[in-house]
């Protein structure tokens, strides 16, 4: 299969690559993500542990239209479609709406919801062509609940699942499934040094071994939804 993963440097987008990498198949896997240092390390990692898989990167900061299309153009030109997309890549900045510092919601909604807005239209033809695919958008809990200090980034990750439905009910004629995966907190860089006890919240893991067993499904057979929280409940 051909995996395109954004965000996949690190957290839950790295721990969905190695999953699918892990498999032992020949998957094609094309991952990005804003520093090259960083994606090009963990490219290197998952190829030398995980040889039956082929694993290409490409530096790009999502937030840029320009550079996304380069992005897509790139993986359009090295296969004939695209199985999986996981658009991953986001970012928290935290706020409240009426305090946060002005241009919170402009960064946040380019980053979380114009990224896989943009990236899922340049290559849906493809998988509109096949008839098949699988599109995964990585929403939040906070996609459904509002909290304190979420600001800006709730209101990105609850247009991002608006977006996510929608795209389900125009694709069910089509063949390609959509699921929106609402994770709570997981043990990421962005809980390193939060002095949070990494056994309070979820491991990345839990959350791609969701991602991989709803891809595993027959073509008849859509999760379109993955709700997973912390066993304690939210933080």
């Amino acid at each position: 299969m051909n995996i395109v993963i954004t965000g996949a440097s690190k957290g839950l987008g790295k721990a969905i690559a190695e999953r699918f990498a892990a498999d032992g198949q020949a998957h094609q896997l094309f991952l990005c993500a804003r520093t090259k240092q960083e994606l090009e390390a963990t490219g290197a990692v998952l190829q030398d542990r995980f040889p039956n898989a082929k694993v290409n990167t490409k530096t790009c900061d999502v937030a840029n239209k320009k550079e996304l299309a380069v992005f897509a153009d790139w993986i359009k030109n090295s296969c004939d479609k695209t199985d999986i997309l996981v658009n991953n890549a986001g970012i928290y900045l935290p706020g409240s709406a009426y305090g946060e510092d002005d241009g919170n919601l402009e960064s946040l909604v380019e980053i979380n919801v114009y990224s896989a807005y943009h990236l899922t239209r340049m290559l849906l033809p493809g998988m509109m062509k096949a008839k098949s695919g699988h599109i995964f958008n990585m929403c939040s809990i906070a996609s459904l609940n509002a909290y304190p200090n979420g600001g800006a980034y709730g209101i990105s990750k609850y247009a991002l699942y608006g977006f996510s439905k929608n795209l389900r009910e125009e694709m069910k004629p089509h063949g390609i499934k959509v699921t929106h995966v609402l994770p709570g907190a997981a043990f990421t860089d962005s809980w390193s040094g939060s002095g949070i006890d990494p056994r309070r919240i979820m491991e990345a893991a839990d959350i791609a071994e969701m991602v991989y067993a709803a891809a595993r499904l027959s073509p008849q057979a859509c999760v379109e939804e993955i709700i997973l929280r912390p066993q304690l409940g939210d933080l």
